[in-house]
């Protein structure tokens, strides 16, 4: 049986948080970490920090620490979190001139070495990022999702739990669009153990629910006062590469290219997705009501602005 493979691009708090979920699942044989040359030390006595609980675990999984892309080659699953993350008072977009670049020179080293790998991308702003990536390494779609409508979805469900007082494993919500302030909540399509949300919440209860869903990641990052959400980012990109590999074939909310689905043509955008062994296998499309396609006509209005903004 061939070995899996993970590579993680950026050893930072997210990609050190998913080497160790990936340790403790032990979901995969190797898994190769990598960071900037001055950075690497550190990133190698995290990933021996983390090799020593794998008895604990009982579980046999070998991780590494580079900085050299060489040792990415072959790697099953690429996740990409190497960026410069959000301060008190920075919004997504103001990370799209530094970001943009480093983004440029991993596409094409994860081009040359990890051709054929499934591409999870996490930096900010990530629907314009994952854009950029697309386009610069010539990957086919299905194998390229940017990390969005997952953390978002587990936040809103957070909420609605919150508010409701039941758990959250009875929740069963979406949220759609750009991974930002115009982010759409669905609130009519939101239900606790199939009985709408709606029903069970006022309109001032839904509406702050929608308002700390959209904020979190800016509640946040004041809160840390440096750098940015890490824990739960990590926990929605491994629901997305355990879907990958397992072929679960889950329906995940991902920021995938739309190709005519929601009316969107050309743009990566957060909508329901199936991750399978395919990739995104297929975007789920559901009936919109005239208020939420006027709120995803906004968001999208959002990331082409963005997207306008880079060179490529």
């Amino acid at each position: 049986m061939k070995r899996r493979k993970i590579a993680l691009i950026g050893g930072g708090q997210i990609g050190s948080t998913v080497a160790l979920m990936i340790t403790q699942r032990e979901l995969a044989a190797d898994v190769v970490v990598l960071d900037l040359p001055e950075n690497v030390n550190p990133i190698k006595g995290k990933m021996l920090d983390i090799s020593h609980l794998c008895p604990h675990y009982d579980v046999d999984v070998n991780l590494s620490g580079t900085s050299d892309y060489a040792d990415i080659e072959g790697a099953d699953v690429v996740v990409i979190t190497a960026g410069i993350a959000r301060k008190p008072n920075m919004t997504r977009e103001d990370l799209l001139e530094i970001n943009i670049n480093i983004i440029k020179h991993v596409a094409e080293q994860v081009k040359q070495y990890a051709p054929d790998a499934f591409v999870v991308l996490t930096t900010n702003p990530v629907d314009t990022i994952t854009h950029a990536f697309h386009k610069i390494s010539g990957f086919p779609k299905n194998r390229v999702a940017g990390l969005s409508g997952a953390l978002d979805t587990g936040r809103f469900a957070f909420f609605i739990s919150q508010a409701t007082g039941v758990s959250v494993k009875d929740v069963s919500c979406l949220v759609m669009g750009g991974h930002g302030p115009t982010m759409i909540p669905l609130t009519r399509t939101a239900n606790v153990a199939g009985v709408p949300v709606t029903s069970m919440l006022s309109k001032d209860e839904l509406d702050e629910v929608i308002r700390n869903t959209r904020e979190a990641g800016t509640d946040i990052v004041n809160l840390l006062g440096t750098g940015s959400a890490y824990f739960s980012s990590a926990s929605a990109v491994m629901e997305m590469v355990v879907s990958y590999l397992d072929d679960k074939k889950r329906i995940i909310a991902s920021s995938t290219l739309c190709e005519g689905e929601y009316g969107i043509d050309g743009y990566f955008l957060g909508v329901p997705c199936v991750i399978g062994a395919g990739g995104v296998e297929r975007v789920v499309e559901i009936d919109l009501d005239d208020d939420e396609n006027a709120m995803l006509q906004k968001t999208l209005g959002v990331v082409k602005a963005s997207v306008a903004e880079i060179k490529l």
